[in-house]
């Protein structure tokens, strides 16, 4: 519908500043006459689109211009107060309890008792399971220092359990998955880095400032270092159909073949880590490591340190 594509250009311009009348035609899949026949209607709606010409030509929104709260509908409304509760499930901040407020203002008191009788219809929970106010106040230490441009000291464990020394100076939060992470410059390795909040200990917030550097983009930031190391290997897993349940959590549904005796096969690129190892161990006897046989082989030496724990027990 041409009133559903007129709302879409518009968002798409305040968004995106200055957009080609090429780039919206084959976007909206119109001709290019019709997009300029939709600018003159938002023009005469009272949107001020200007026009501009040249290679780097396009048309933009003047810059005061803001949408109002008409523009959206209760359900997208909705969606953003769902993840706004989201957030502050996982960050105690006063900052998101505000935006809260002001998002829940938009709502009209209609609105607010139609969402009440038809309950939350989607919850974002980013506070991950199993970790209580420690983690949170990690979490707020560290956006506090961010804020403030304080650095920051830690005890660090890698993912060999090597322990060392870190005074950092903290650029960004990131929950990845159910992990919370903070990149940071590292003054001992004088370069940006990724630390896991989990492996981080004594964290304090010093009084010494920083001045901001220019971090590294985090759009398709490499797993690399303190993240993941490149250690990658084809590897093949067996598991019995009493833990099909738990291989889905664990791997990716395309690395997944269901097997004629209803045990799973698994197939994928690995990284040989710590976390590897435990996480195979934690299946017990209910899988098997087929390939490769280095892996198998230290499956089994893991399993024979483990029996010999227990063989001074009486009996």
């Amino acid at each position: 519908m041409k009133i559903d594509r007129l709302l879409a250009m518009t968002v798409l311009l305040l968004n995106r500043g200055r957009v080609s009348a090429k780039d919206l035609a084959e976007r909206f899949e119109v001709s290019t006459k019709t997009i300029y026949r939709d600018m003159e209607t938002l023009n005469q709606s009272g949107i001020p689109i200007v026009a501009h010409q040249g290679i780097s030509g396009g048309f933009e929104i003047m810059e005061p211009y803001a949408m109002a709260r008409q523009f959206l509908t209760l359900s997208e409304i909705e969606a953003i107060v769902a993840a706004v509760k989201g957030i502050h499930t996982a960050v105690d901040d006063r900052v998101f309890g505000n935006l809260l407020d002001k998002v829940k203002a938009l709502l009209s008191r209609v609105d607010r008792l139609q969402l009440e009788e038809q309950g939350a219809g989607l919850v974002f929970d980013f506070n991950p399971w199993g970790q209580g106010p420690a983690a949170r106040d990690k979490v707020n230490s560290l956006r506090q220092a961010i804020e403030h441009t304080r650095k920051v000291s830690f005890k660090y464990l890698n993912m060999n359990g090597t322990e060392s020394e870190r005074i950092v100076e903290p650029a960004v939060l990131i929950l990845k998955g159910y992990l919370w992470y903070v990149q940071a410059y590292c003054t001992l390795r004088s370069e940006y880095r990724v630390f896991r909040l989990s492996r981080i200990q004594e964290l304090r917030v010093l009084e010494q400032t920083f001045v901001r550097k220019q971090a590294p983009s985090l759009e398709g930031y490499a797993w690399e270092s303190d993240w993941s190391n490149t250690n990658l290997h084809d590897m093949t897993f067996q598991f019995d159909s009493k833990v099909r349940h738990r291989v889905g959590d664990s791997f990716d549904p395309e690395q997944v073949r269901s097997q004629d005796v209803g045990s799973l096969q698994v197939n994928g690129r690995f990284a040989e880590e710590e976390w590897l190892y435990s996480m195979l161990l934690s299946y017990g006897e209910h899988v098997r490591v087929e390939a490769p046989i280095h892996v198998a082989e230290e499956m089994v030496n893991r399993a024979r340190k483990i029996i010999e724990r227990y063989q001074k027990l009486d009996r």
